[in-house]
């Protein structure tokens, strides 16, 4: 049995356009659904932090519920199209995958800021060597756990 290269595919997260993801899905071999599109469509219209129900509410079609909304972004998120963001002590938020940057957020107003994530390079070196999850970590507690 010959071994093969797999095909040179470049980075989904550096797509620009809904139809160079599809593009992308397709070539790994992922169903460029009806579905897929719209929820693309939304992320791409609103380049901000959302939650799944924000989505939902952006997109307009009957046969998409939110059962359909999770599993997608599920499978955008394992193709690297999609992260999620655990901000404070809200909801995960998802937004299109963008390189690297962190979040700055304010606990007494909510507000959010993105920075370059080289910013944090020796905090997140030293939580991987402690062996806490680096990006699941803000401001010494776990975005889940309440003060």
């Amino acid at each position: 049995m010959v071994k093969r290269d797999a095909p040179s595919i470049p980075p989904l997260a550096a797509c620009q356009t809904i139809e160079d993801v599809l593009t992308g899905l397709r070539e790994r071999g992922v169903r460029a659904t009806p579905a897929r599109r719209l929820l693309l469509a939304a992320l791409f219209r609103d380049r901000t932090h959302r939650s799944v129900e924000e989505l939902k509410g952006q997109v307009q079609a009957p046969a998409v519920n939110i059962a359909t909304i999770y599993r997608n972004l599920d499978e955008l998120v394992r193709q690297g199209v999609v992260d999620w963001s655990y901000l404070g002590g809200s909801a995960a938020a998802c937004h299109l995958a963008s390189g690297g940057h962190a979040h700055l957020f304010c606990e007494h107003c909510g507000a959010m800021t993105e920075v370059p994530s080289d910013l944090f390079r020796g905090v997140t070196e030293t939580l991987a060597a402690s062996g806490s999850p680096p990006d699941r970590v803000t401001a010494g507690r776990r975005p889940w756990q309440r003060r």
